[in-house]
């Protein structure tokens, strides 16, 4: 039974964070922290990157729409990975005018 409530619990947060950053608007970005304090968990910045990484290569695989994954970036300033690359990342972030 316990098994299957983290799971469960996993599987909310998963779509919590996937709900979050499909509502960052262009030219914006929020923070891998901001967005797992959003979701309900403010130390989980981590399993953020892990969760947006996965979800990435889901929707390429089962061909289903992306999020703008690309708009979360580290609370250092530096904008972090992303399943296409950093350089990708910082052109996408250029061309809406946040770099």
């Amino acid at each position: 039974m316990l098994r299957m409530t983290s799971v469960i619990m996993k599987k909310l947060f998963s779509e919590k964070i996937t709900k979050i950053v499909s509502k960052i608007p262009k030219g914006k970005t929020l923070t891998y922290k901001e967005v797992a304090t959003r979701a309900g968990n403010p130390k989980a910045a981590r399993a953020v990157g892990n969760i947006l990484n996965k979800y990435y290569l889901d929707c390429t695989k089962n061909k289903k729409p992306t999020i703008p994954c690309h708009r979360v970036i580290r609370s250092d300033g530096k904008i972090g990975g992303y399943a296409k690359g950093e350089k990708e990342k910082r052109k996408l972030l250029q061309e809406e005018k946040v770099l």
